[in-house]
């Protein structure tokens, strides 16, 4: 089963590093703002998304200027130097929805990372997101004897992406540095 689950996990990794190019060069781009002005990445994880605000803020290599949203005790806090990373499960997630909300309302320029769920009635965080990251896992990876799917590898789906950021955001600054 582990090389079952592998191979389809390397094959959602090439999708996205396939499809969402442009994405992790726009998204880098708008957190690098923060990081190279007076601005702060702010990270909000949904759920198991904690893993992203715990890589990014306390890991081996910390995000720059990076810190958790929920420090803040009030969004007024922020300022429009400030960006937003937010990631969760599905594009739908109701949390990660009214975060977005709540901070586009305050101008706040946000990157968002989930994967894309149609949802005509509502909006959605790739909707409300300037930049967004899709991780295309809309079901577990490994089909079961009785037909049931498991293996829903979601947070270590959002942490390639996360890295995918990250690595764009140190060539930017280095590119800075140089000028």
């Amino acid at each position: 089963m582990l090389k079952i689950f592998t191979t389809q996990l390397q094959g959602v990794f090439g999708r996205i590093a396939g499809n969402e190019d442009f994405s992790f060069e726009d998204g880098a781009r708008l957190l690098a703002q923060a990081a190279v002005g007076d601005g702060r990445i702010y990270i909000h994880g949904v759920k198991e998304m904690k893993a992203v605000e715990f890589e990014a803020t306390e890991g081996a290599e910390p995000l720059p200027k990076s810190t958790l949203l929920s420090d803040l005790d009030s969004y007024h806090e922020l300022t429009d130097t400030d960006r937003a990373l937010i990631v969760s499960r599905f594009s739908t997630d109701e949390e990660a929805i009214e975060t977005a909300k709540a901070l586009k309302e305050l101008g706040i320029e946000i990157v968002g990372i989930s994967t894309v769920m149609e949802d005509d009635a509502n909006e959605t965080l790739d909707s409300i997101a300037d930049v967004h990251i899709d991780m295309k896992l809309k079901k577990p990876l490994i089909p079961g004897d009785d037909g049931e799917r498991f293996g829903f590898p979601s947070s270590m789906t959002a942490l390639y992406v996360y890295y995918g950021l990250s690595f764009t955001i140190k060539e930017i600054l280095e590119e800075q540095d140089e000028l």
